[in-house]
């Protein structure tokens, strides 16, 4: 099953902040394809972020851009607001 993403107004900011970093934002591109198709893509990595929690108390899960790489960057992300949808919260550095 395929998604379509909403972005927040961060994960747009965030996005619009790597346009000067053509290599990480490859990697956030492909991250970002790869979540649309398949938000448990081995590649991945997606898993739950135990730490945070949206407003309405759903889960939020964290996806890899990158791995093995020191302040390797993340898609945080979160099912919704319908059941074909994945909202993208930030595209940030492992915090």
């Amino acid at each position: 099953m395929a998604f379509k993403l909403v972005f927040t107004q961060e994960a747009k900011a965030n996005l619009n902040a790597l346009a000067s970093d053509t290599t990480k934002l490859k990697r956030v591109n492909r991250c970002l394809a790869l979540l649309e198709k398949n938000p448990r893509h081995p590649g991945l990595h997606s898993h739950k972020y135990s730490v945070m929690k949206t407003e309405d108390n759903q889960d939020v899960w964290e996806s890899y851009v990158e791995n093995n790489s020191p302040a390797a960057w993340r898609v945080f992300w979160y099912y919704g607001p319908s059941s074909n949808h994945v909202t993208v919260i930030a595209i940030t550095q492992h915090p």
